[in-house]
């Protein structure tokens, strides 16, 4: 399997190299904030994790940021994330796209769904799929040249900015040529769109196994050329799962598979040995706090258990322009749930994201999409609309700390 160098990272970069002491590194390298750090850093220090890393969730903004500047909003401070970067996946208001709109008098269907978001201040969406009630206008599909058309003429309308889809990949490896060609549909539907990258919800592979992943990176890297061809970036996007640690070493089981790891995670090791011009990730910055509450030991070569905290924010900087998406997602800790974090509209949990987006840098370069799962509600059908409000005065309040 062929390792590839990647020209978008920075030569030597280490992001605990910026911090001025010991301790300083330690917290910046876990996204900890600087007024919680104190009660956290001796249970790290200590070797175990209790609990995941916490942060100190940015101020409620009051209202809408009506800037539209690329990164500094009248001496208050540098904007973190410019008005034309804040976005949201659809997924987060699915409920709202697939409502009747005879039955209700609610925002309904992909129209009046990218309405509200725009008069919420939003800039920019990431599709999760083309389809919406079948009573809304263009019916239950847009999944085709005309429907992308129609989706086309209303984000112009209202001035949005489409990003992303989590749509269609192969399944086969080989490509069968069916797959082939709804692939290449789904890059001409994209392109309609204006979409620089097109994605998937999904991981590369599910296996913990190097073998699996190399597998993985030789499809991915046949279709990032199909895509490239096309003028998109192809991109993964992430859940735990995919930075827990890779098996690739000794002792054998016995279907002849490695038991133990290098501590190499394993889409570290995807994004080695895939090209960077061909294959882009979408962060969920939730799911990789999940991961680092979850994944901090490994069983090395000889045995012994090692220790390694994931640091999100860190990846990112090693890996630069390869992070060209987000999902900015937050959570509040909870320690009894098996994950660490429950999920929250943005701007309202514990995940640091003042320090996050401080650390990745490169603002008018990367795209963060709010997601929260849990915004649709069964009882409240206007929930996930006016959350999405919420978090998107929260992620336009953020600014960098002054020092």
């Amino acid at each position: 399997m062929t390792s590839y160098s990647d020209p978008s990272r920075p030569a030597g970069a280490d992001p605990a190299a910026l911090a001025d002491t010991p301790d300083e590194a330690l917290r910046r390298s876990l996204g900890v904030a600087r007024r919680r750090f104190l009660s956290t850093c001796t249970a790290v220090a200590a070797g175990a994790v209790a609990a995941p890393v916490l942060g100190a969730a940015p101020a409620l903004a009051h209202g809408r940021d009506h800037g539209h500047g690329h990164g500094h909003d009248h001496g208050r401070g540098q904007v973190l994330v410019p008005p034309h970067k804040r976005g949201i996946i659809l997924y987060t208001v699915r409920d709202a796209t697939a409502r009747d709109p005879l039955a209700s008098d609610l925002p309904s269907g992909f129209r009046e769904v990218f309405e509200q978001l725009a008069r919420h201040g939003y800039r920019q969406v990431e599709f999760a799929g083309y389809n919406q009630h079948a009573n809304a206008p263009g019916g239950a599909s847009l999944e085709s040249v005309r429907g992308a058309r129609l989706l086309r003429s209303w984000l112009d309308e209202y001035g949005l900015r489409a990003q992303g889809n989590h749509g269609f990949i192969p399944s086969s490896w080989p490509l069968t040529a069916e797959d082939k060609d709804t692939f290449k549909k789904h890059l001409e539907i994209a392109n309609i769109l204006g979409l620089d990258h097109m994605g998937t919800g999904g991981d590369p592979t599910g296996s913990s196994y190097r073998a699996d992943w190399d597998v993985a990176a030789d499809k991915w890297n046949a279709l990032g050329e199909i895509a490239r061809r096309e003028g998109i970036k192809l991109y993964t996007h992430n859940h735990d799962s995919a930075y827990g640690f890779l098996l690739d070493r000794g002792p054998l089981d016995d279907q002849g598979r490695p038991t133990r790891s290098s501590g190499i995670r394993k889409l570290e090791y995807f994004l080695k040995v895939t090209d960077p011009r061909l294959v882009w990730l979408e962060m969920d910055i939730f799911w990789a706090h999940v991961a680092q509450y979850k994944f901090h030991t490994y069983t090395a070569p000889d045995g012994s258990t090692r220790r390694n905290v994931f640091d999100p924010a860190g990846l990112v900087t090693r890996y630069n322009k390869r992070y060209p998406l987000f999902h900015a997602k937050d959570g509040v800790v909870d320690t009894t749930n098996g994950m660490g974090w429950d999920m929250v509209p943005f701007g309202t949990g514990d995940i640091d994201y003042t320090t996050f987006f401080s650390r990745v840098g490169l603002s008018n370069y990367r795209n963060p999409m709010v997601e929260d799962d849990n915004s649709p509600s069964a009882t409240d059908p206007a929930q996930s609309l006016r959350e999405a409000k919420i978090s998107y005065d929260n992620m336009a309040a953020l600014r960098r700390r002054r020092r």
